[in-house]
């Protein structure tokens, strides 16, 4: 914005091509980047919190430093405190990415959930689409509500979030992490809308409760838990799922895409960046409904095969173009906007729902803390990294559009990683998802799994309690024998 580059540009130089004034690229690294830095750290911070705390209330702490944030952008007038506003902004939201899917998880019923957990993704398209409205209509005032308005109107959703907080109850499986077996069945009737002695509910309680005293019985969790085993593997998905999700090379567009429409010879660039946002929004309404109809393998496979075909389109399209190659240029937009259909209806709201499902209650919050944090760490790194990649000054790579033939790469590593590492975890409840793991071996053979052990089985196998350190494969002999068997308590079996 031209008010803007006056007021915190400090080398008073004049883009000869825009009339503007200009930053350094380091200036821009540092200014774009800060805030995902900030979200690294926060969504580290997030398990802790909401451990400590609760998802509810860790959630609305996570909106108070957010909040901070906002008010030190607001005040600036020079770059040290912009950037000082913009980490603590950062943080605050690299805590609420890392609440909001686990929330979201531990309370959304299994046959919805995936369109659930997406929606987070739809709201984060919203949110990029209100931000070019609000950015077009103040970007040529001349005053400071040119950047202070748009900065300002965050507060809004702040307040939206806390006052939804207060309405929300607790999960209930944080309830029952905490032992308050009453107050989790308040909250699942609450959010279920049934009563509490409902056999539905009673019956998803139930195995919520036995799903954790089945995790607790094998000894607490701690983060380096998270990397032993099946857990491990988990990790490893999750964390590696969240990084490629960044390295599709989609923030460079929502970052730097007026920059680089502009240095492409695109007349009005905020237009552009109007359109792949509105592109963003409608292409993720498709991706919650394939998401369940599809399942999530499929899904991102579809994606990451699409993705990468426009990738190197827009790569030789834009190499191959100059400035005045009209043609060249719409077909450039063209297909920058299939690309992003591409992604917001896969690899953007499914990422966050395999992250969301795939961990047991026990880690949960650490290891979702841990792939958000991957996610927001390679943000960070192309976020920093851009400027000197795509910039044509001193020492600056000037790849232009080139730089999409490093996305598209990228994007082909996506296919064989959904391939080999993505379980299919369509229909499963969270606690069947841990059976899920525990029995099949490669993620290409996930489809045709059924799920056979109920761990309420847990509860019926032995009054000493030794019996619950089974193993999966003990507790599906134990269920298969209920069919001809039925148990009185402490499992002695009645003809």
């Amino acid at each position: 914005m031209p008010y803007w580059l006056k007021q915190f540009s400090t080398t008073n130089v004049i883009d000869p091509k825009t009339g503007l004034h200009t930053l350094t690229a380091s200036q821009s690294s540092e200014i774009v980047s800060i805030l995902s830095a900030g979200t690294f750290f926060g969504a580290l911070t997030a398990a802790p919190a909401c451990d400590f705390f609760g998802r509810r209330i860790g959630l609305m702490i996570s909106t108070l430093v957010f909040t901070i944030g906002v008010i030190l952008q607001t005040a600036a007038t020079e770059i040290p405190l912009f950037v000082a506003g913009r980490f603590f902004a950062g943080y605050g939201v690299g805590m609420i990415s890392a609440s909001i899917p686990l929330y979201q998880s531990e309370t959304a019923p299994k046959w919805i959930r995936g369109s659930i957990v997406g929606a987070y993704q739809l709201a984060i398209t919203i949110g990029l689409l209100l931000a070019s409205i609000v950015d077009h209509s103040t970007r040529n005032r001349q005053d400071s509500g040119s950047y202070r308005i748009p900065i300002a109107v965050q507060f809004a959703w702040a307040i939206i979030l806390v006052g939804g907080l207060i309405i929300l109850p607790e999960t209930p499986r944080m309830y029952i992490k905490r032992g308050k077996p009453e107050s989790a069945a308040k909250s699942l009737s609450k959010l279920r809308r049934l009563d509490v002695d409902h056999p539905a509910l009673v019956e998803e309680l139930a195995e919520i409760t036995a799903n954790h005293e089945y995790e607790m019985s094998l000894g607490k969790s701690s983060y380096l838990d998270c990397f032993k085993g099946s857990l491990g593997k988990r990790l490893a998905t999750g964390c590696l799922l969240q990084a490629l999700q960044q390295l599709t090379g989609v923030n460079f567009i929502f970052y730097y895409g007026t920059s680089y429409f502009t240095n492409s010879g695109i007349s009005n660039p905020f237009i552009v960046s109007m359109i792949t946002s509105a592109v963003n929004v409608c292409s993720t309404f498709p991706g919650l409904y394939m998401v369940e109809a599809w399942g999530r393998r499929p899904l991102l496979l579809f994606g990451a095969i699409g993705m990468a075909t426009c990738q190197f389109i827009v790569a030789g399209v834009g190499t191959g173009i100059g400035v005045a190659d009209q043609v060249g240029q719409k077909a450039l937009i063209a297909f920058v906007c299939i690309y992003i259909f591409f992604f917001a209806c896969s690899w953007g709201p499914c990422a966050w729902v395999v992250t969301g499902e795939i961990f047991p209650l026990k880690i949960r919050a650490k290891a979702l803390s841990m792939t958000t944090a991957s996610n927001w760490l390679l943000n960070w790194a192309i976020a920093y990294a851009t400027p000197y990649m795509v910039d044509n000054g001193p020492g600056d790579a000037n790849l232009q559009s080139k730089v999409f033939f490093i996305w598209g790469g990228f994007c082909f590593i996506c296919i064989f990683f959904v391939w080999a590492m993505i379980y299919e975890t369509k229909g499963l409840s969270l606690e069947q998802v841990d059976e899920l793991y525990a029995k099949v071996g490669k993620a290409w053979q996930s489809k045709g799994f059924v799920p056979t052990v109920s761990f309420q089985d847990v509860a019926d196998v032995g009054a000493d309690g030794s019996a619950r350190k089974q193993s999966l494969t003990d507790l599906e002999n134990s269920a298969m024998r209920k069919k001809s068997v039925s148990h009185g308590e402490y499992g002695q079996e009645k003809v």
